[in-house]
């Protein structure tokens, strides 16, 4: 099936949470057969950071920042037999739905991806002309990359015809145990940008649990931090590179999965850093979030936090030994259950199920 994909950014993941997550589906989409081309605009300085080329399993259109460029751009979503509008592309998001729908052939399949549902119902919530939710009703299914039944049933009530998760998940060929670097050698490793929906949290279960241990070495990853008050053991490097981020992973002790206010209230939304962690055979550590237990197993797969306190506790009575073996048991149960490769089968008999007419056209 032919693919049309509108979204943040996919070559560049500066600023831009979903390109792990957009990489590994879309790539396993395409192996089962489907041409996709991936449309994002020149914002934010993504083209000027990108940390990959341009895929051989992805065309990729960039548009530039200008309306003019937006309609050209979403006017070919016409030649599609799948149109996807994905959440936060970062500029006139609500035109860029209007065009892209607009746009579609009649018996298109036509998808909203929502990569940041918490954020996206708050605002369908406060505002009932918000042009998205009147466009729900039009639309065939809303697929989100996390949420539950919480999420599931707000978009059904808001008008949608269907919403269906399709969780993050873990890319074998991006993500993978590598040798220690003694760059990243810590105690305790959290990777992520300063957002204002995470700050609260990264202070609780990191900088304060930090405060409380200076006999451990903490390593701090991500843009933003500049100017942060935080205690002398820990080392901030500001934004790390995609290329590293295995090495991040495994070379301290463990690491630490943060999840954003809004992800954490909703729970079954665990983010690409989880699988990113596991994949890399690295000890991970999280704070709690319900959900956490269809995808890794408590005390045996991953070690879970409810504060900072269980933070302090756990990092200064963990060796080793049984930080690598909670990092083996990840690694083990994710390549078996957690793939893009497992998302990609489930999406692509969506995707058939839902339009068997337009598939036998497109074949």
């Amino acid at each position: 099936m032919k693919i049309a994909f509108y979204g943040s950014s996919i070559v560049s993941a500066y600023w831009n949470g979903a390109a792990t997550y957009y990489r590994g589906l879309l790539r396993a989409l395409a192996a089962r057969g489907h041409d996709i081309t991936f449309y994002e605009p020149d914002v934010y300085d993504r083209q000027k950071n990108r940390d990959i080329d341009p895929p051989e399993w992805c065309k990729v259109v960039v548009y530039d920042g200008t309306l003019e460029a937006l309609r050209q751009a979403a006017a070919r979503a016409g030649e599609a037999d799948v149109v996807v509008k994905a959440s936060g592309v970062g500029f006139e998001d609500d035109r860029l739905l209007s065009e892209v729908m607009g746009a579609a052939r009649p018996e298109a399949l036509k998808i909203f991806w929502d990569v940041d549902a918490p954020a996206t119902l708050a605002d369908l919530k406060a505002a009932p002309d918000h042009p998205l939710r009147l466009a729900l009703p039009r639309l065939d299914m809303v697929l989100t990359y996390g949420g539950g039944d919480p999420v599931v049933s707000a978009y059904r009530a808001l008008g949608a015809r269907d919403c269906i998760p399709v969780y993050n998940a873990l890319d074998p060929e991006t993500h993978f145990p590598v040798a220690s670097d003694p760059r990243f050698v810590a105690d305790l490793g959290f990777l992520g940008n300063r957002l204002p929906d995470r700050e609260a949290r990264v202070e609780q279960f990191f900088l304060e649990p930090a405060a409380k241990s200076p006999n451990q070495a903490f390593l701090l990853g991500g843009s933003g931090w500049d100017g942060k008050p935080m205690a002398g053991n820990v080392r901030s490097l500001g934004h790390v590179s995609t290329r590293d981020h295995n090495a991040f992973n495994v070379s301290p002790k463990a690491v630490l999965n943060i999840s954003r206010e809004s992800m954490a209230e909703n729970g079954f939304s665990p983010a690409t850093r989880v699988f990113e962690a596991a994949g890399a055979g690295a000890c991970l550590i999280t704070d709690h979030w319900e959900g956490i237990d269809l995808f890794l197993k408590p005390d045996e797969e991953v070690l879970v936090a409810r504060d900072g306190q269980d933070v302090a506790e756990i990092i200064g009575r963990l060796d080793r030994q049984r930080a690598w073996e909670i990092g083996r048991k990840a690694l083990a149960r994710v390549l078996a259950e957690h793939t893009y490769d497992h998302r990609a089968e489930a999406v692509d008999r969506l995707l058939r199920t839902h339009g068997p007419s337009r598939v036998e056209a497109a074949e």
